[in-house]
């Protein structure tokens, strides 16, 4: 089992920065991939940015791409999310999940199989 704990989220302004982390309980080794959704009212969950743990290969959504970026402390066994030049329409609800499968892409939800609790995230105009 794969624990997840969250935080860094709250509210921000239309041109600043928050930064999000994720702490992981399962040593890191056991992780193939880790990645940032969110979920804005109303909408679907949605993959901001995905990062292999081994390799640190990275893929962004193109709505965050240039402002935002996914990174990892392999002895922490964390991953972060530095947000930066943040909109209005980056408000939602922020989760960190955890694949430990080889198998299949990191870019869908269905891949992961661990999820943290989620981490409100609030921009104001």
């Amino acid at each position: 089992q794969v624990q997840l704990v969250e935080s860094g989220g709250g509210l921000g302004q239309a041109g600043g920065s928050l930064r999000l982390s994720c702490a992981a309980s399962e040593l890191a080794f056991s992780i193939y991939a880790m990645g940032w959704f969110r979920q804005a009212p109303g909408k679907e969950r949605e993959l901001v940015a995905a990062i292999r743990w081994s390799g640190g290969i990275t893929y962004y959504a193109d709505s965050v791409k240039g402002r935002f970026t996914i990174s990892r402390d392999n002895a922490k066994n964390t991953v972060y999310l530095q947000m930066n030049s943040l909109k209005p329409e980056d408000t939602a609800v922020y989760y960190c999940a955890a694949k430990q499968s080889t198998v299949g892409t990191m870019l869908v939800a269905a891949a992961y199989g661990y999820w943290g609790q989620g981490t409100q995230v609030t921009v104001s105009s």
